[in-house]
């Protein structure tokens, strides 16, 4: 039977903590780059699918809508409304 010892479990305390900023700091160089590319190629699907908008085509301070908002009926009637007031009886 095996018995752990003080250097043993120091040495795994020790490679733990090491692995555990080494993967901190690649994180912080590797991410970066890493959704720089995700966002181009997005980007580049989104202009291919045409949802880039032309901007020659718009001049300044000119208002464009793309599509009529559709509206629903928030308030829905359902009766009268009756003002209650209280009557104190002699």
């Amino acid at each position: 039977m095996q018995e752990a010892s003080f250097q043993g479990f120091f040495r795994t305390l020790l490679t733990i903590i090491v692995v555990y900023y080494v993967f901190k700091l690649i994180g912080r160089l590797l991410f970066p780059i890493f959704f720089k590319k995700m966002f181009t190629k997005f980007e580049s699907q989104m202009k291919q699918q045409g949802f880039e908008q032309k901007k020659e085509d718009i001049k300044v301070g000119e208002t464009t809508i793309d599509q009529r908002p559709t509206f629903r009926e928030t308030e829905r009637h359902v009766g009268e409304y009756v003002d209650y007031e209280e009557v104190k009886k002699e």
